[in-house]
């Protein structure tokens, strides 16, 4: 341990936009980690008093600044310094690894000894993660860094600081990983402290923290608590989340409880084969204390709304145990509701899914052993997102995270994932390793992350600042691309996933859509070449705005040239590839009718049951609408047969489902080896929910303008709603029963919004923040 009480650095304030000021409050600390651990998570820990020197003057205030290579847990005395969990989060470790800085001012008793302790955990770092027993790592043990300051009334700090004279014990954590859950026998004692050893945290990779934290969000009882047919006791919290059980038990010392977790049931039991290698399985071994036991497994987190408990003493009540439901801690901002039900029901599932899965990155689910920052995924539903919750800060550090892999890459193209633990993985079997050699290079949708996230980012909240850090990372994603184009300016070679997850797919090849991968991919060129463009004038870079656009000339007409009939057909003919050329303006006047004509007939055709995966999806209800097809746009999005939005709704879905058939009409789970029952892409209609059906859609960049146009439609008679805008709340509520139509609004004070009602007429009011009616 290492004091100062006579040092006269002034104290760093915790809300400073300094980059180097992390590494500047570490730098007399060194990184540290507990050897001989048998397995056991350590207890790093070192005593101190605040305010040694005898006549101290008065504290004033007092922060812990730390950070690991792993996730870390710090008290004082035995209290928790923050109520965050799972610190420092995920980034990409190599290059941004975030610090946190925690008040611990209250937790302080100067001239008191105490003691600072901080249990360090596996977490991202050595969680032997990813699918296919990858086993990725990025290193093979845990390091503390930290830094206790101590601010006294004259100015003067007292640092204690991690270094070689911490000691190390072992807590009753006998193993603790994110897939595979977390044992504690709390018979076992923590040992004599032994000492700790130094080790290197790079200090060019310190930033201050940039996203929100992950935080406990709230905590449900079950609902349900019965026995399966093979007499297992079966708990059911009513919702898919995401997080841990929580309780207190008083038993016999060697009483062995064990919980498994699980998002359906299949056969009446817990269906646990989509977890694929991960054991999501909590144990406690209770050391007979007669006061009670209370066990919260911290260093993990599983996703289920179902759980099994065996070896519960004494008979187990609702009131027994919680479900705690952890995420990163991003603040709602979005709400719909209408005289739909299932609809309704949709928007919650989208609502609960982008809770679950924004925990410390955009994850494609959290259950099963993956849990990855899958790029595709969140492109398809980054403007979802960013209506429903605050994810400004929370997608910028993940775009920065993205920029940060693609320059690392030799190759140069976006990674499929982000962070690219991918990279890391050290796959068991050949054929595993073909198929990761296979999947390379610069990719549509989920390269194209780099821009379309940027987009829907700058459209809701409209930060030059964010733009200007992000706009580098587009131009990586460009260059890769253009590097991938044929002689002929098309998008038509290399490895595409393409109109992923097809409903058509057969279950063991996500990527046999109908659509023509290369349609898709060169279409998505078109977009994203344009808001490159637009963002580079935005920031002044006028040779990126002309380079940009006149790329997505070329690759437009390009495109026109090889993929587009003169009747309208689109190579492929399928609802994707009209829902794109339609919705990223890729066609002349013309032909874009005959195009919505034909796409009206592949989707009557179907039955209006929905045949497009994470291209189309985003798009098809706005191709339809916005080109006058509305009726078709409502009965594709009431469509309740299987595969539709609302067939997930008809068999009790509380989340998103990542196959529209995750689970079969018979109840079972569908047979492929990917199936997750909480993964938020296929929500991505939710923004035409928003946009169309309640009418709230921005006219100018962060809701400085807004276009109010509600749009009734065959099944919803009303529907009401708000938006926390960074300009204030819009609120829209609006009815069409009987024949009439009425509209009230709140719009944020000052704000001028375009009011366009159902009949085409037109009305401009500025906003007071008061509710007006408008029809």
């Amino acid at each position: 341990m290492t004091t100062s009480p006579t040092a006269t650095t002034p104290a760093t304030p915790s809300t400073t936009a300094d980059p180097d000021t992390a590494a500047r409050s570490l730098e007399t600390a060194t990184a540290i980690t507990a050897a001989g651990t048998d397995g056991r998570t350590p207890v790093l820990a070192t005593r101190f008093t605040a305010g040694a020197a005898a006549g101290a003057p008065a504290m004033a205030r007092a922060e812990l600044i730390a950070t690991a290579h792993g996730v870390y847990e710090a008290r004082i005395d035995g209290r928790p310094v923050s109520s965050s969990v799972l610190d420092p989060g995920w980034t990409v470790y190599e290059s941004r690894l975030q610090v946190q800085r925690f008040d611990v001012t209250e937790l302080l008793r100067p001239g008191t000894e105490q003691e600072l302790a901080v249990t360090l955990g596996r977490g991202w770092w050595n969680g032997d993660l990813g699918f296919a027993d990858a086993h990725a790592n990025y290193g093979d043990h845990q390091a503390l860094l930290a830094a206790l300051e101590i601010t006294f009334a004259d100015g003067t700090v007292q640092r204690v600081v991690t270094d070689d004279s911490w000691t190390a014990t072992d807590s009753p954590i006998t193993f603790a990983t994110l897939y595979d859950g977390q044992r504690e026998d709390r018979r076992l004692t923590p040992g004599d402290p032994r000492p700790v050893e130094t080790t290197q945290i790079d200090r060019g990779t310190l930033i201050e923290q940039a996203s929100p934290l992950i935080v406990r969000h709230e905590s449900r009882r079950p609902e349900r608590i019965w026995t399966s047919p093979s007499g297992r006791t079966l708990l059911d919290f009513g919702q898919n989340l995401v997080g841990w059980l929580r309780f207190t038990v008083t038993g016999p010392a060697g009483t062995e409880i064990t919980l498994r977790h699980a998002e359906v049931l299949e056969h009446e039991e817990l269906g646990t084969r989509p977890l694929r290698a991960a054991e999501a399985t909590d144990r406690i071994v209770l050391a007979g204390d007669p006061a009670g036991e209370t066990f919260e497994p911290t260093l993990t987190f599983h996703g289920f709304r179902y759980a099994e408990i065996t070896g519960w003493p004494g008979e187990l009540t609702a009131q027994d145990v919680e479900a705690v439901v952890v995420g990163s801690d991003i603040r709602r901002t979005g709400w719909f509701e209408s005289s739909h039900a299932g609809v309704n029901q949709l928007i919650s599932n989208s609502i609960w899914s982008q809770r679950g899965n924004f925990l410390a990155v955009p994850t494609d689910c959290p259950q099963r052993d993956e849990r990855l920052g899958w790029t595709g995924d969140i492109a398809a539903f980054a403007a979802t997102a960013a209506y429903q919750f605050d994810v400004q800060d929370f997608l910028h550090n993940w775009l920065l995270d993205l920029r940060a892999e693609t320059a690392a890459n030799p190759h140069g193209w976006v990674p499929f994932v982000v962070p690219d633990l991918l990279k890391l993985a050290a796959f068991p079997k050949e054929d595993e390793v073909e198929a990761a050699d296979a999947w390379k290079g610069a990719t549509a949708i989920w390269g194209d992350a780099a821009v379309w996230v940027a987009q829907a980012l700058w459209t809701a909240y409209g930060d030059l600042d964010q733009l200007r850090a992000q706009y580098p990372g587009m131009v990586l994603h460009l260059e890769s691309v253009e590097k991938a184009l044929s002689p002929s300016g098309l998008w038509d070679q290399g490895f595409q996933f393409g109109d992923w997850l097809d409903p058509d797919a057969p279950p063991e090849d996500a990527a046999a859509a109908k659509a023509d991968r290369y349609v898709v991919a060169t279409a998505c060129l078109v977009r994203s070449a344009r808001f490159a463009a637009e963002a580079a004038a935005l920031i002044g870079e006028e040779a990126g705005a002309r380079r940009w656009q006149e790329l997505a000339d070329r690759t437009l007409a390009a495109f026109t040239a090889a993929y587009v009939q003169e009747d309208g057909t689109i190579t492929s003919d399928c609802a994707t590839v009209y829902a794109l050329a339609i919705a990223f303006d890729l066609l002349d006047p013309a032909t874009r009718e005959k195009a919505a004509a034909r796409l009206v007939e592949v989707v009557r055709a179907a039955e209006y049951k929905v045949s497009t995966g994470f291209a189309g999806t985003p798009f098809v209800t706005w191709a339809l609408s916005e080109t006058g097809h509305t009726e078709d746009a409502f009965r594709l999005l009431l469509e309740e047969g299987c595969p539709s939005w609302l067939y997930p709704v008809s068999m009790g879905a509380t989340t998103i489902w990542e196959r529209w058939d995750s689970m079969l009409p018979d109840g079972t789970i569908n047979p492929g080896e990917m199936t997750s029952f909480n993964h938020y892409a296929l929500g991505a209609v939710a923004d035409w929910i928003y946009q169309v059906v309640l009418g709230i859609r921005p006219a100018a960049p962060g809701y400085a303008e807004v276009l109010l146009q509600p749009t009734p439609g065959p099944g919803i008679d009303w529907a009401k709603g708000a938006y926390d805008s960074v300009h204030g709340r819009i609120e829209v509520e609006w009815s069409a029963a009987e024949g009439g139509f009425s509209l009230a609004a709140t719009i944020p004070s000052g704000v001028p919004a375009r009011v366009v009602l159902p009949d085409g007429s037109e009305q401009q009011v500025v906003g007071t923040g008061e509710r007006v009616t408008l029809a």
